[in-house]
């Protein structure tokens, strides 16, 4: 993919394709196809404003700017119904949908119950030892200033709980869900850098006293902070104002 001509392209103007998966997990750009690379410079579209709630996504502007077909755009776009973003109306078109309060907390809610039972796992089949494994990472972490640096140490905090819980059928559900804010996340979100580091050290307490349930509700806790920073976060960047002429069509 190339980059954006942003002469060509006006109304695409202001995006990057780049993503992030707040602070957790993710997959290497590097490593995706050009439908899974579209998908994610669509999210970057809409988190920028370039792409505003009720409007058409203009498939051929995206295509051109990216150097692509149209068929990985058709697949970002299922792929983006899929996970709600946007709504596709036969012989319509693709539009944005809206987005509220309510579907960003409850992005994080569920990050929280995957996570803290992870943990739970994690600390009933390998109890304490898992809190030393930890805790050099997590004061790696607690001392990182730099928001790539620290996007790449949460990532492995993440990783070994999960790694450590020994679930496939939990691994299989994580990856189903994406990032809600595309780039780094520990860079867009004010406040979350000091969110991430009181957590994780707060999981860390409980892990190494092998007490499964307050890790968990760490977890949970942490995660819904984070959740409470995107929302005030997208709503000053007015991601849940809706413009009038740019609603789209009811769905049939």
């Amino acid at each position: 993919m190339r980059q954006i001509p942003r002469s060509q392209e006006p109304e695409l103007r202001g995006a990057a394709a780049t993503d992030g998966a707040d602070g957790l997990p993710g997959q290497n750009l590097s490593r995706l196809t050009s439908g899974e690379q579209v998908r994610l410079y669509l999210r970057r579209l809409i988190f920028d404003g370039v792409l505003r709630q009720g409007q058409r996504v203009p498939q051929d502007a995206v295509a051109r700017a990216l150097g692509v077909s149209r068929i990985p755009v058709r697949e970002a776009l299922i792929a983006l119904e899929r996970e709600g973003w946007i709504t596709i109306i036969a012989h319509r078109g693709a539009f944005v949908n809206a987005l509220d309060a309510s579907s960003v907390h409850d992005h994080y809610e569920l990050y929280g119950l995957f996570y803290g039972f992870a943990v739970r796992r994690a600390v009933e089949r390998q109890g304490a030892e898992l809190g030393e494994r930890l805790a050099p990472l997590q004061k790696e972490l607690a001392a990182a200033g730099d928001p790539e640096a620290l996007q790449e140490l949460s990532a492995r905090f993440h990783r070994l709980i999960v790694e450590a819980a020994q679930s496939p059928r939990l691994r299989n559900m994580l990856k189903q869900m994406t990032g809600i804010v595309p780039g780094n996340f520990f860079e867009l979100v004010p406040g979350v850098q000091a969110v991430e580091k009181r957590g994780t050290a707060a999981i860390v307490r409980a892990v190494r006293k092998a007490d499964a349930q307050t890790a968990e509700r760490e977890y949970v806790a942490m995660l819904r902070a984070q959740g409470d920073l995107v929302v005030e976060l997208f709503r000053g960047r007015g991601m849940f104002e809706r413009p009038d002429a740019e609603a789209a069509p009811a769905s049939p």
